[in-house]
Order: C-alpha cells, then sequence, then structure tokens
C-alpha cells in the first residue's frame, strides 16, 4: 500500500524525507519553492546528491511536486506567463530528484468561460510539455470551488485537446465530494469509475488525495479536513483503500492535522486501521 503525505520542505528537501519517514508514509507530496510566490526552485547539486542519498536508504516512492497556487494556465497575460514558467522550470527538477511531475490546479477563466480563454489553456499546456522533459508528468488535480477541473466532463475534454501522454489526474476526495461524487458504498465507486471509463480517462489515475471535508456534500466547497472529523463517511476511504481497482494507486493525505500543523501520523494511522485485506 502507498500511503503518503504532503510535508513540509522546510530545512531542504531532504527534511521531507526524514518528516514523511517519521510519520510512517513511504509515497511523498512536497512544494519545490514557496507555493505563495514564484520564486523558481534552484538547489545545488549537492543538494540533490543529499536528497537522492538519503531517498536510497528510506525508499519513499512516489514522489511529486504540487504546484504553487498562485498557477492560472487560462490567463494570457503576466499571469499566465508565471504559470507556464514555473511549471517549465518545476517539471525540468522533477527527474534530477527522482520526483514523477507536478499535481497542478489548472486555475479559473475568472468572470467567464469563453473559447479564447480555453485556447490560451490548452495552448499553455502543450507548450510547457514541449519545453520539459518526457519523464515528467503534467498531473491535473480535480477542483472543488468553481475553478478549471471541476467536473469530470471537462477533464475528460481537456485531456482530449492536449493530447499527450505524459498527463496525469489525481482526484482529491475532498474536492469530489464537494462536487457531488461519494462513495459511502462499492456500487458508488464503481459507478464512478464506469464514468471515468466513458470519458476515457480511467487509465491515467496517476494517485488520489485523500482529505475529508469541513463543508458538507455538493456544497462547492473544499476546505480539507481530518480523516473521521469532516462531514464524509469513513466508509469512503475504507472503500477506495480496499476496492481491487483502487487499492494499489498512491494515496497522499492533504489535512490540517490533529495538532494543526499539517498533515500527520495520526490521519495516516485512521487509514490504516482501515486496511482490511
Amino acid at each position: 500500500m502507498k500511503l503518503g503525505a504532503h510535508q513540509s520542505i522546510s530545512g531542504g528537501y531532504s527534511e521531507a524525507l526524514k518528516r514523511i519517514t517519521i510519520i510512517g508514509g513511504n509515497c511523498l507530496q512536497i512544494f519545490s519553492t514557496s507555493p505563495r510566490g514564484w520564486n523558481f526552485a534552484k538547489p545545488t547539486d549537492d543538494e540533490i546528491k543529499q536528497f537522492l542519498i538519503l531517498n536510497s536508504k528510506f525508499s519513499i516512492n512516489p514522489i511529486y511536486f504540487h504546484a504553487t497556487y498562485l498557477i492560472n494556465l487560462a490567463d494570457d497575460s503576466r499571469i499566465g506567463h508565471m504559470s507556464k514558467m514555473s511549471l517549465i522550470s518545476e517539471m525540468n527538477l522533477a527527474p534530477k530528484l527522482g520526483i514523477k511531475g507536478s499535481i497542478i490546479h489548472l486555475g479559473s477563466y475568472k468572470k467567464e468561460v469563453s473559447s479564447i480563454k480555453y485556447e490560451v489553456l490548452i495552448k499553455n499546456i502543450k507548450e510547457i510539455l514541449e519545453k520539459t522533459p518526457k519523464e515528467s508528468f503534467f498531473i491535473i488535480e480535480n477542483a472543488g470551488n468553481r475553478k478549471i477541473g471541476q467536473t469530470l466532463e471537462e477533464i475528460s475534454q481537456i485531456v482530449k485537446d492536449v493530447d499527450s501522454s505524459r498527463v496525469r489526474l489525481c482526484f482529491d476526495t475532498c474536492h469530489l465530494f464537494s462536487n457531488g461524487y461519494k462513495f459511502n458504498t462499492a456500487q458508488e465507486l464503481d459507478s464512478f469509475l464506469v464514468k471515468l471509463a466513458k470519458l476515457e480517462i480511467n487509465n491515467i489515475v496517476e494517485l488520489w488525495h485523500l482529505n475529508d471535508s469541513r463543508d458538507e456534500f455538493n456544497s462547492g466547497h473544499d476546505r480539507h479536513g481530518n480523516i473521521g472529523e469532516g462531514k464524509m463517511n469513513i466508509d469512503e476511504f475504507k472503500i477506495l483503500l480496499n476496492h481491487p481497482k483502487t487499492k494499489d494507486y498512491p494515496f497522499i493525505i492533504e489535512t490540517p492535522g490533529f495538532d494543526g500543523n499539517g498533515p500527520d501520523k495520526k490521519n495516516l494511522d485512521i487509514l490504516k486501521s482501515l486496511i482490511t485485506y
């Protein structure tokens, strides 16, 4: 079972490896730099070497970057340009650290959806892929709050129009819950997986974010909660972790933590207690 968490890179990338090991995870998500600015990551050769040496000992795998929250690939001005530059930098760095790629919130259309804004989005994604290594994945995360990628149909259309084998998907349980998707029974999850297949995106799911929701079902809000403390049924997580078609995915938490200090051991231990096979 691949079960991990987002961890801080305070003190350097290698510190994140130590943190995930301490809380009992075996896969990892990190920021490449501050998620609230356009500071492109530039680790030294020595920092990269130390990260790789330490991970040869810990065997944390897979590892993903999560892109900055400022990204908006549907923007045709400065923000759109900086979004491209940020992702090109990050996705070029990823293979050097043995990181699979970047998990990305695509942004928003701001006032209204238009064919012009959509064309900007697709053009920007294609440019990023053209300027980054083939082993670096562009991983679209489903949105939970009126942003691009809120529905499965929209995600499917974007994937088809970009038309690249390097595009992958990350599904966040909290975001799905906020948009009317829940898995209280295996049948509900089966129906969801059938829909993915019909939309031809079932084979490009890369990982899941396991987060409870502080908001009600189908609320359109996506505030993460600790596992078992939110509005979601604990069975949702049990079903995802044990279903034959989902149990082999990496699962990563982004919970606030029971002590308020971010994804923690207690959240992971709760999830581990739900594994039955």
